[in-house]
């Protein structure tokens, strides 16, 4: 089963070449479908290099450009649309998520048992110590999801979410911005879907390191998990 990876980016130059390259050396990677959402800060001049310094036989990477800002989910969706692989890896154009936990992601889908598997931060894997908040409105969130959805995940919220493309082909998905995570959970939900979680290591990044979501996502993403699993 050939892999494709998705990367929306949004003003990302310092860190999109490190995360860009250490996909590309997994070893285990087919595509790499990068979608720019409008960047401002040289993200979009830097691409078309990265693409042809770290494009391969065995490695195809494509570049797409949103035409105006749109948000993370808008610019998964394109990404998916443009897929050809068998499954389906989101990763995030920071360094929060290191891709060497790819192998074990892929796993359960390629020997047959998940249909879906979600790389959770608070399943023992080493992480960096940050924000206590943060932890707890993710882990509220994942609460009031499964609370929903009848599922037992312990990170909802997490990047690392891996998909039989043929799967992500069946979901129509329609939120633009960080509503993404909470939809496509509970369209999953309603698909029965055989889902999976490992345990990933994190490094998150601090507010002036350029983390982006912040409270008023959270709120939302409350109103975006009432809205995809009950009305």
């Amino acid at each position: 089963m050939k892999v494709s990876v998705v990367i929306p980016v949004y003003n990302e130059k310092r860190y999109l070449p490190v995360t860009l390259k250490r996909v590309v050396e997994t070893g285990v990677v087919h595509e790499v479908i990068i979608v720019d959402d409008f960047s401002t800060d040289g993200t979009r001049d830097t691409l078309e290099g990265l693409k042809g310094e770290l494009s391969s036989p065995t490695v195809d990477i494509k570049v797409f450009y949103q035409e105006r800002n749109m948000g993370k989910g808008a610019a998964l969706r394109k990404g998916f649309a443009e897929v050809t692989k068998d499954i389906v890896i989101i990763q995030d154009a920071d360094l929060e998520y290191n891709p060497l936990d790819f192998p074990k992601l892929l796993e359960p889908i390629q020997d047959g048992r998940a249909d879906v598997v979600y790389g959770s931060r608070f399943l023992g894997g080493a992480h960096r110590v940050l924000f206590f908040w943060h932890m707890c409105g993710n882990r509220l969130l994942t609460l009031f999801s499964n609370m929903l959805t009848n599922l037992n995940l312990t990170d909802m919220e997490t990047c690392y979410k891996v998909f039989r493309t043929d799967i992500l082909r069946q979901l129509t998905l329609t939120s633009d911005r960080f509503g993404f995570e909470p939809e496509v959970t509970a369209k999953l939900a309603k698909l029965h879907c055989r889902i999976y979680e490992t345990d990933i290591s994190y490094a998150g990044r601090t507010y002036e390191e350029g983390k982006k979501i912040n409270w008023k996502d959270g709120v939302a993403a409350f109103w975006h998990i009432f809205k995809f699993n009950i009305l």
